[in-house]
């Protein structure tokens, strides 16, 4: 038997082998630390959930699409008439999935 140190795959495929997981995969988690492209888990009892953190669905939207409702680009904290969220806004979230769809 042959052992084959193969091609790193392109980001084009890898995007659709991953295409049953939920897109804030690709950001690690702020809550849990669990790296890119790797599922949350529970800090204290290791168990792996099925759906990503919501710190970690909120750090996706805030990373991939503009807030129509604050104006601000990716990468910069909602805020609310000048104080910081905490969280990202709803409509900010709606963006963030229809630019992944």
């Amino acid at each position: 038997m042959t052992l084959h140190a193969g091609a790193p795959m392109p980001d084009s495929l890898r995007h659709f082998m991953r295409a049953g997981q939920h897109p804030a995969r690709s950001v690690p988690c702020p809550h849990c630390g669990a790296g890119a492209h790797r599922p949350c888990q529970l800090r204290k009892s290791g168990r792996i959930l099925t759906q990503p953190h919501p710190q970690r669905v909120s750090a996706w939207a805030k990373a991939t699409a503009c807030c129509p409702e604050c104006q601000v680009e990716p990468g910069t904290p909602c805020h609310d008439e000048g104080r910081a969220r905490t969280t990202v806004h709803n409509r900010r979230y709606q963006e963030a999935e229809a630019t992944a769809a």
